[in-house]
Formats: C-alpha cells, structure tokens, sequence
C-alpha cells in the first residue's frame, strides 16, 4: 500500500519522448464508470499534452477488468497501435470475487506483454474502498491515467529503438 502522499502524476515533458510520431490505443472498462473515466481522461491529456496527435488515440470500451485483456489484444491486431493502456477499477467488495477479478486482469496484461510486440499498460486500480479509487484518479494521489500515459509514451518509444 501506498504510504506517500505525494502527487505521483507530476511529470517534465523535457524528460519525455514526444508522442507525435506514435499510435495509442486506451481499452476503458465500464466497471465503476466514475473512476475509468477519470483515469482515461487523464491518460488521453497527458497524450496530448505530450504532443500525441488526436486521430492518433483509440479509445475502445469493455464491459469490465476482466475484459481487458480481450480488449487489448484485439486493439493490438486490428488498429496497429504502438502502446495500449488497459484502465480499469476493482474496490473490494463482500466475496472474494475482487481477488479472482484482480488478479486475471494483472496476469492477463502480464500475458500479452510477453507475448506481443506492444507494450500494454497497466492502469488497473485495485482499491479497497471507493475513496481510494477516487484518491488515485484525480484526487491527492494524483491520477494514476497520468502516469499510465507516460508509461506507454516511454513504452512505445523503446519499442521503435
């Protein structure tokens, strides 16, 4: 857990590659609507900000986490983009469902980047309390879309070296 208050999401664009020469592809679950939103908005800002062209961004849905995967692949093969970004929310509820739901969609991210040639991202909030999920997608812990972006800026740079 996360003991830091700091704003995690700060960045230096000087530090960064520019994003103008590469495609991204955001696959956003459906699943806790309030929070996806706000990582995907964050995530296709900062694209921009960091000089990522508009019709360069993909954005598919998906019903939940769980479905990431899917999503991710399938945006992989048919849009050739050069970094994914899987956003996603889980908060703990009463059954163990959260740990099942968590983990398929970490280790189903984890897949594709081992077997694919594009980088996808992990922007996947596993929160206990909704509060959390709100602290991490735009509240004082930042917005973890911010930070997902830079990811796969990164990414999709060390992948055309």
């Amino acid at each position: 857990m996360a003991t830091s208050n700091k704003n995690l999401s700060v960045y230096d664009k000087t530090t960064i590659p520019n994003a103008n020469q590469f495609r991204f592809g955001i696959v956003v679950s459906e699943w806790n609507v309030e929070i996806t939103e706000s990582l995907a908005k964050a995530a296709h800002d900062t694209l921009i900000d960091c000089g990522a062209l508009p019709e360069s961004i993909i954005r598919w849905d998906v019903p939940g986490s769980f479905e990431l995967t899917f999503g991710c692949k399938k945006m992989i093969v048919q849009e050739e983009v050069d970094a994914v970004i899987a956003v996603g929310s889980v908060i703990r509820g009463e059954t163990s469902h959260f740990d099942f739901v968590c983990s398929a969609s970490a280790q189903g991210i984890k897949d594709l980047n081992v077997q694919m040639d594009t980088p996808v991202i992990f922007c996947v909030l596993t929160d206990d309390t909704l509060e959390q999920a709100r602290a991490r997608s735009g509240g004082k812990h930042g917005n973890k879309g911010t930070e997902a972006a830079i990811a796969a800026i990164k990414m999709a740079s060390l992948g055309k070296e």
